[in-house]
């Protein structure tokens, strides 16, 4: 692997793990993002970051870096929809002052998307 591909990848794994570990550090800011009609926001709160971590884990052997990443695209897309779009429309319709910051928000997403994306082919 390429040196500039390498620094990515752990840069990636040291993304999600410490995402992963905010779900347990600053828990507050996640139950915000939970939408009203998902249960147990405290029991999915820790069971995505742990996914995260366990995720990120996965992504160093290079046998399971594909899978892992592939679940982290798929991830990312589920909280496009289900939360980061729904949190920017809930911040419009309340006048929340973090509207402007949550549309920034979602194009980023794609990004780690892609980002994702290198370490998804074998």
């Amino acid at each position: 692997m390429k040196t500039r591909k390498k620094i990515l990848l752990y840069l990636l794994v040291t993304f999600y793990l410490f995402m992963g570990s905010m779900h347990f550090v600053k828990p507050k800011q996640y139950f915000e993002m939970m939408p009203s009609w998902l249960p147990a926001h405290s029991i999915l709160i820790s069971l995505s970051g742990v996914i995260e971590i366990v995720l990120a884990l996965m992504l160093i052997p290079n046998t399971t870096r594909a899978m892992a990443a592939k679940v982290i695209i798929a991830m990312m897309i589920v909280f496009f929809f289900a939360i980061h779009i729904p949190q920017s429309i809930g911040y419009y319709t309340s006048g929340n002052k973090l509207f402007v910051a949550s549309l920034i928000r979602l194009p980023i997403q794609f990004l780690f998307i892609g980002w994702a994306w290198l370490f998804a082919k074998k």
